[in-house]
């Protein structure tokens, strides 16, 4: 006599409330989802991506055998984003000159700017690309985000030492620069400052706030015509920008913008995103110039018509 075969297990299917509640649930945490994306990625699209992938994973669980509702959309988040940062540093190992994060307009997603500011400015998601995809999670997830060790080591699959050890080797990678606070007014007086001594063809006004060691790294990506090298030091910064403001930025239309939570400048020109300038300022002193000039990174800056 032939044994019966137990039918195949179906695959568990959302009813409309199941997927009422499923929506709800991830949008109610998408911010936080996307804030931990970005931060590990430095990129929007990929950020939006790893979300994307999220959701079709939440969407087709079986929630009912799942432990933390709450923190599978987090724990799934960051473990892609982990992966998606590893291909990431490869593809920048062939990018076209210095390579800068895309600016995020945090004025019109105030929420990705909620969270504490560490690991959001440009300067230090920069200063980030030194550490290890794993390394960058803990950082993101204990100094942005404020998760405890414990946490961290779930999410992670790590034991909570393990966690505690690379959150301090990323904290001696960094240095101790970026706990300093930022004062968005400084930041706003600056720019201003540029802008009118630009304005007035008088660069040396403000080459008085240059750190003597100041770094200029524009990022055309091969996409537009700019410096493939970082340019360093007082001379050779304020050279580069009395040279990019006569040539290219000078007939263009100068507005005001937020950019990683901190003010930044936009150059339109023929109606488009040219340029966008921020400052890394510390003690008074500019000591980072970032020109993004890759229109792939410029879109989300585009005026309003």
């Amino acid at each position: 006599m032939t044994t019966p075969q137990p039918a195949p297990e179906r695959p568990h299917v959302l009813d409309e409330t199941e997927d009422a509640g499923a929506l709800d649930a991830f949008l109610a945490v998408r911010p936080q989802l996307f804030g931990i994306a970005y931060r590990m990625l430095g990129g929007v699209a990929e950020a939006e991506d790893v979300v994307q992938d999220a959701w079709i994973r939440w969407q087709g669980t079986d929630r009912a055998v799942v432990r933390n509702p709450a923190a599978f959309p987090t724990t799934v988040t960051t473990r892609l984003a982990i992966t998606a940062a590893t291909s990431a540093r490869a593809r920048r190992e062939t990018y076209v000159g210095p390579w800068l994060p895309e600016p995020v307009d945090t004025s019109g997603d105030p929420a990705l700017g909620a969270e504490r500011a560490e690991a959001l400015e440009l300067a230090t998601l920069l200063l980030m690309e030194r550490l290890s995809p794993l390394e960058r999670a803990v950082y993101v997830l204990r100094e942005a985000f404020g998760y405890p060790y414990r946490r961290i080591a779930d999410i992670l699959d790590l034991t909570e030492a393990h966690a505690r050890q690379l959150a301090r080797r990323a904290r001696d990678r960094l240095g101790t620069r970026e706990a300093v606070p930022v004062d968005p007014g400084e930041h706003g007086r600056l720019l201003d400052e540029l802008v009118a001594a630009a304005h007035e063809g008088d660069l040396a006004r403000f080459e008085r706030y240059l750190a003597d060691d100041v770094v200029a790294r524009p990022d055309g990506g091969g996409r537009v015509h700019a410096s493939r090298v970082e340019l360093v030091g007082l001379a050779r910064v304020a050279l580069f920008l009395d040279n990019v403001w006569r040539k290219y930025w000078n007939a263009g239309a100068v507005r005001v913008v937020e950019a990683n939570g901190l003010p930044a400048i936009v150059v339109d020109v023929d109606g488009a995103p040219f340029a966008l300038v921020a400052l890394d300022i510390a003690a008074g002193r500019v000591e980072h110039v970032f020109v993004q000039v890759n229109p792939d990174k410029l879109a989300r800056y585009a005026a309003a018509s």
